[in-house]
């Protein structure tokens, strides 16, 4: 069912600045109210808070005295950079990359060589929100990326990390945003904010896109829509509620796969789309996200937070998917692994229906914070309760086979779709989370600190078939430790080193091993970092970590099965990496975002030799990312960008004997901001892949199997905000 509709973006764009627009006039045609400064009282505040990082394990706080690495990615970057998809985002840290993130389709990323659990990973607010939808940018303000494992933030998880994306709040702000590139898409944006009242305000911000896309059949369209507000009921008491809904609507790209499984597809256009039916629908993805934060403050040294949230994602999955070459003729006598593309580059052709695919998150925490002194040692102490849970409701979709076509064809062979029909909807999983968690910021004089504190949680989940019968039920409780020792060697420099367990789900086997569908028991994975933060002032920052993660290696083993494989749980996998980063203006022209990510992620006693002594697949060993920014002194109002992403090879293989050359990518961008009869307007322009290279940016996996993404041609991007 598609539940998109359509709105010419300029008329709908102008139609709601109008009102704005005149607003303005009649405001400025007046006397300066109370309630005018009131706003810009609370703006004021508004700023200072986004020093401070929400998503960490340890607490909030400022971001040198966070015992982790976080990057936080602000409102001017991801303007500048276009940014308005996960794949995007993850262009701007050498420590993320993408893990399956097809173009039409929701997208998942990597941290650390960790996918992130679409269930617990994505958050808004530092609440949980189900990361199975298109994640809309519009109404961030930043985006705070927690590297590594945070079992007291989030819980059940992946050892990765987590991405908390900070919401804009009300303030005295009227922009439109009107925006194209270089395949003729159109975008208009509008962030609007008043204080109503000296205690209440609010913030608006909706986005129209019909964005065309550099891949054939795989244009799209998206509206979106949200809405913040910040009561401040007393001196001490404040309620901020945010609310945003969107609506998409695009075709899905299908991936390459390998070769026969040893060989990387070559002579591929990018541009084309694999396996495309005329009869292929759209994915629709409708999404609705919920949140409110309660905040009291009994004195200077105590406040309590009540905040709750409601995230649900609807998926009508619809895609003719090209996968594997079962039906092909060099794989049918089994000589060829089924599940890659045939030597010759045929691959099968699925009519794939799943609409109605459902997920919820609802969390509900209550905290309390409070500062005091025992002796002559200060505490920070945060403790409360958390409770989460997580539903996912599916058809028994259609998967069916209708025709074979190949790589190279100039145009795709057209096949008759399937005439089965998707089944009831039922419940796939229940999966309930209770914890409790505490932690104690300690501080011995000036120069050290400690922190020590854990979350005991238990979890419950079920699984169920298709057709709804249960399959699984998993009972455990466990308690996830963490520590950290802080010190400050100067008034710029901390040093830190920290201890962190965590716990996630078993995977689930693909449905070509002999065990297929069988969940695997939750694993503990264990992280220890020390790190080094430079901050001399609010200009620019400098970081350093050192870490390794350990978890129980989960795998498709070779054996005598007639499958040839077993999903097991057998020996350990080990990431160990160096991370650098540095943010913030490097003289008063210049800013500079730049990171750099050595990781090595290796296997040990797994029982099959041929899968250890080298790198995991999806984990280039190096990763560097760059992006600076320079305001040229001549020319008032104009800035020239620069930009530089490099990724090692790619191992896509167990055995690692086939990899992903390794790539650079060179961006540009020019900005411009002057003056329209006393309204401020930016000009945007970016250059992406300006030399517009070839390269796979993704070797991922989805449901056991492993996809090759092409990285997006060149795109130019253009891009006006005027201020109302």
């Amino acid at each position: 069912m598609n539940r998109y509709y359509r709105i010419p973006l300029l008329t709908a764009a102008l139609g709601a600045a109008l009102p704005l627009y005149a607003s303005e006039a009649d405001a400025e045609a007046s006397d300066r109210s109370p309630t005018e400064l009131a706003a810009v009282r609370v703006q004021a505040r508004h700023a200072a808070a986004a020093q401070t990082t929400q998503s960490s394990s340890f607490g909030a706080g400022d971001w040198k005295s966070t015992p982790a690495s976080v990057s936080v990615l602000d409102r001017a970057l991801l303007d500048s950079r276009h940014v308005r998809t996960l794949s995007e985002l993850a262009n701007n840290d050498a420590s993320l990359g993408d893990s399956y993130a097809p173009v039409g389709y929701y997208q998942n990323i990597a941290i650390r060589g960790f996918a992130l659990d679409t269930g617990t990973g994505y958050r808004f607010n530092g609440l949980s929100i189900a990361g199975e939808q298109r994640l809309a940018l519009e109404h961030v303000q930043q985006v705070e990326i927690l590297k590594g494992e945070a079992g007291l933030a989030a819980g059940v998880m992946a050892p990765g990390g987590i991405v908390n994306y900070v919401g804009k709040r009300p303030a005295e702000v009227r922009n439109l945003t009107l925006g194209t590139d270089s395949e003729g898409s159109r975008y208009a944006a509008i962030d609007a904010g008043h204080w109503l009242t000296p205690r209440f305000g609010v913030r608006f911000n909706a986005a129209w896109d019909d964005s065309s896309s550099y891949i054939e059949h795989a244009d799209g369209r998206r509206n979106f829509y949200s809405l913040a507000t910040d009561w401040l009921i007393s001196e001490r008491s404040k309620l901020e509620v945010d609310a945003n809904y969107q609506t998409s609507a695009q075709r899905s790209a299908s991936g390459y796969q390998l070769l026969g499984g040893v060989a990387l597809p070559h002579g591929v256009d990018r541009k084309r789309m694999l396996g495309y039916q005329a009869w292929q629908q759209p994915v629709g993805i409708d999404s609705t996200n919920l949140s409110a934060l309660h905040t009291y403050d009994f004195n200077a040294n105590w406040q309590s937070r009540v905040s709750a949230s409601h995230s649900r994602s609807v998926i009508d999955d619809n895609v003719a998917f090209a996968y594997g070459c079962y039906y092909a003729v060099q794989c049918a006598d089994g000589s060829v692994p089924g599940n890659y593309f045939a030597p010759n580059g045929d691959y099968d052709i699925y009519d794939y229906r799943s609409p109605d695919d459902t997920r919820r998150n609802r969390e509900l925490r209550a905290e309390l914070r409070g500062n005091f002194v025992t002796g002559n040692i200060g505490h920070q102490l945060t403790l409360g309760a958390d409770g989460f849970d997580r539903t996912v409701d599916k058809r028994r979709n259609v998967n069916e086979y209708v025709g074979t076509a190949n790589i190279h064809d100039a145009q795709v062979p057209q096949f008759a779709p399937s005439p089965k029909m998707p089944g009831d909807p039922v419940r796939r999983l229940d999966s309930r989370q209770t914890a409790v968690f505490v932690l104690d910021r300690l501080s011995f004089g000036d120069d050290w600190q400690w922190l020590a504190g854990g979350r005991f949680v238990r979890l419950d989940e079920r699984t169920y078939s298709k057709r709804g019968v249960p399959e699984r039920a998993d009972r455990l409780s466990r308690f996830l430790p963490q520590t950290a020792l802080i010190w400050k060697a100067n008034a710029a420099i901390n040093v830190y080193a920290s201890y962190v367990a965590g716990l996630s789900l078993g995977q689930e086997a693909p449905f070509w091993t002999s065990n297929d569908g069988a969940f695997l028991p939750s694993v503990v994975s264990r992280q220890v970092e020390a790190g080094i933060k430079y901050a001399s002032s609010d200009a620019l920052t400098l970081g350093a970590a050192l870490f390794r993660t350990t978890q129980p290696f989960q795998y498709a083993r070779p054996d005598g099965s007639d499958a040839g494989y077993t999903f097991v749980e057998e020996g350990q996998q080990a990431h160990t990496g160096l991370e650098l980063t540095a943010n913030g203006r490097v003289t008063e022209n210049l800013q500079l975002t730049a990171s750099a990510s050595v990781l090595q992620a290796r296997a040990r006693d797994t029982g099959t030799p041929a899968y250890e002594g080298h790198q995991l697949i999806n984990v280039p060993k190096t990763r560097a990312s760059l992006h600076a920014d320079y305001q040229l002194p001549f020319v008032p109002g104009l800035a020239v960008a620069g930009g530089w992403r490099y990724a090692s090879a790619n191992v896509a293989t167990a055995d690692g004997r086939v990899r992903a050359p390794g790539y650079s990518v060179v961006d540009a961008g020019l900005r411009f901001q002057h003056q329209l009869r006393e309204h401020p307007v930016r000009w945007n322009l970016s250059v992406d892949n300006v030399f517009n290279r070839f390269y796979w940016r993704d070797t991922g996996s989805s449901s056991g199997d492993y996809y090759l993404f092409p990285g997006a041609p060149r795109q130019a991007r253009l891009s006006v905000t005027i201020g109302l």
